[in-house]
C-alpha cells in the first residue's frame, strides 16, 4: 500500500467540511485514556481516510492533552484501487518504510486505525493474487505488532468512523448507523469508560472458567467441532483493542482442531463477500472447503501460504447490545449469541503459534448450538449458562 500523507490543522472538527457529532469526542476520550492509555510522552499514530477527520481530529485533541504526541496519516478514497489496478510485482512487494517504522520500538507507542471506507466493494474486480501477495509483504509488520503488542509495550486499537459504505452494507440510512456505532460503543452512556470497565469485570466469569479446562466442543445443526486449549490464554476483549468491542478469544493448539463447521452469517474479506462458507478440519486443518458463493475465491485465500488453513483464533461474542448483522466484522463478531473463528495468524498473548498473511473471522450463529468444556456444558443457544 502507498502512503499519502495529509496534514491536517488542530481547530475546530466542524471546519473540515465533514460530518460531526459531539459522541466523536466522547469516543476519543475513550481510545485514548481507556483503550490506549496514552501517557505524557509517548507517541501515537493514527491512520484512517480523509473521511474520518471529525474522529481523527477528535484524538488528536485528547492526545495532546494526555501530554503525548500524535503522527497523522489520512489516506485518500481511491488510493487502493489505483495501486492494485497499476502495481508491477516488485511495487506489490514494496512495504513503506513508514510502515516498518510504526512498528518498531522506540519509534511508536501506540496504534489507532480508524475505518472509514467510501467503497467497501473497491476489491470486488482486482485480482485477488495481487492483494494476497501485497499482504505477504506486509505480513512482518503484522506480525511485528502482535509481538511488541504481546511484550506489553504497545497498545492498539481499531475502530470505525460511519460512512455511507458501511450503512449500504448494513441495509441502514447514515443516520441509523451513525446511532448504531455510538450504541455499540456505549458512548451514550454518560460514563462509557465505566461501562466497559464493567464488561469486562462480568467476562472475566467465563475467561476464569475457561482458563481451567483442556478441550472445547461445539455441537448444533451447524456445528461439530472439537479443538485443543490446554495451557492458551483466554483474553477479555472490554473496548482496548477494538471499540466497539465484546468478546473473550483465544487459540486453539494448531494441530488439534478436528470436525466440520458450517456459517451461516456471510463471510467477508477483502470487500468480497463469500456466503454459505463449510469447512472440514483434521489435525487442525482446512482439508476441505465449499461455499454458496465466491467460493474461487475461499479457496484462494486458503491458498495464500501455509498458515492460512490453520485456526489462529476462537472467540465467544458478548455484547448482546449489537442485534443486527452489519456486514462489518468490527462488530458482527462481537454479537451476542454467536461465536467466531478466525483462519490464519494468532495474536501471541494467546499463546497462538501460527503465522500468517491473513485474518480472517468467520461468524457462526450459536442460537441452536452449545459449547462444552472437558464436557461441561457452560454455553446453550446464545447464553453462557456460568
Amino acid at each position: 500500500m502507498r502512503i499519502i500523507g495529509l496534514s491536517f490543522s488542530a481547530s475546530d472538527p466542524l471546519t473540515i467540511g465533514h460530518m460531526y457529532d459531539p459522541r466523536f469526542d466522547k469516543m476519543a476520550d475513550v481510545i485514548v485514556n481507556y483503550s490506549l492509555e496514552v501517557k505524557p510522552r509517548q507517541t501515537v499514530y493514527v491512520w484512517s481516510q480523509t473521511p474520518a477527520a471529525p474522529l481523527m481530529l477528535a484524538i488528536y485533541r485528547r492526545i495532546l492533552e494526555a501530554g503525548g504526541n500524535a503522527f497523522l496519516r489520512a489516506d485518500l478514497p481511491g488510493a487502493q484501487e489505483i495501486f492494485y489496478t497499476h502495481a508491477k510485482d516488485e511495487q506489490l512487494d514494496f512495504v513503506s518504510p513508514v510502515d516498518r517504522i510504526s512498528v518498531e520500538e522506540g519509534m511508536f507507542d501506540a496504534y489507532v486505525r480508524i475505518g472509514a471506507e467510501t467503497n467497501t466493494r473497491r476489491f470486488n474486480n482486482i485480482e485477488p493474487s495481487k492483494v494476497q501477495r501485497h499482504q505477504a509483504a506486509l505480513r512482518p509488520v503484522l506480525e511485528r505488532r502482535l509481538q511488541r503488542s504481546a511484550q506489553g509495550n504497545y497498545n492498539w486499537c481499531v475502530t470505525q468512523f460511519p460512512t455511507e459504505a458501511y450503512a449500504m452494507d448494513a441495509d441502514m440510512s447514515l443516520s441509523e448507523y451513525t446511532e448504531f456505532l455510538f450504541a455499540a460503543c456505549l458512548v451514550n452512556d454518560p460514563d462509557p469508560i465505566a461501562r466497559w470497565r464493567e464488561l469486562g469485570q462480568h467476562q472475566q466469569r467465563y475467561i476464569e472458567f475457561l482458563q481451567a479446562h483442556h478441550t472445547l466442543r461445539f455441537q448444533g445443526p451447524d456445528v461439530d467441532l472439537t479443538m485443543t486449549i490446554t495451557g492458551r490464554t483466554w483474553k477479555n476483549s472490554c473496548g482496548k483493542r477494538n471499540f466497539p468491542d465484546g468478546e473473550i478469544f483465544s487459540a486453539p493448539h494448531e494441530d488439534s482442531v478436528q470436525g466440520w463447521v458450517r456459517f451461516r452469517y456471510p463471510a467477508i474479506y477483502q470487500g468480497r463477500e463469500v456466503s454459505g462458507v463449510e469447512l472440514w478440519f483434521e489435525q487442525g486443518r482446512v482439508v476441505r472447503a465449499c461455499a454458496e458463493k465466491n467460493e474461487d475465491f475461499l479457496r484462494s485465500v486458503l491458498d495464500t501460504d501455509a498458515g492460512a488453513r490453520v485456526l489462529g483464533e476462537v472467540a465467544i461474542g458478548t455484547n448482546y447490545g449489537i442485534k443486527r448483522f452489519s456486514r462489518n466484522i468490527l462488530f458482527d463478531e462481537k454479537i451476542g449469541g454467536t461465536f467466531h473463528l478466525a483462519l490464519g495468524a494468532g495474536y501471541p498473548d494467546t499463546g497462538a503459534t501460527n503465522q500468517s498473511a491473513i485474518h480472517w473471522d468467520l461468524i457462526a450463529d450459536a442460537h441452536h448450538a452449545e459449547i462444552s468444556a472437558d464436557g461441561v456444558v457452560f454455553y446453550r443457544n446464545g447464553q453462557f449458562l456460568i
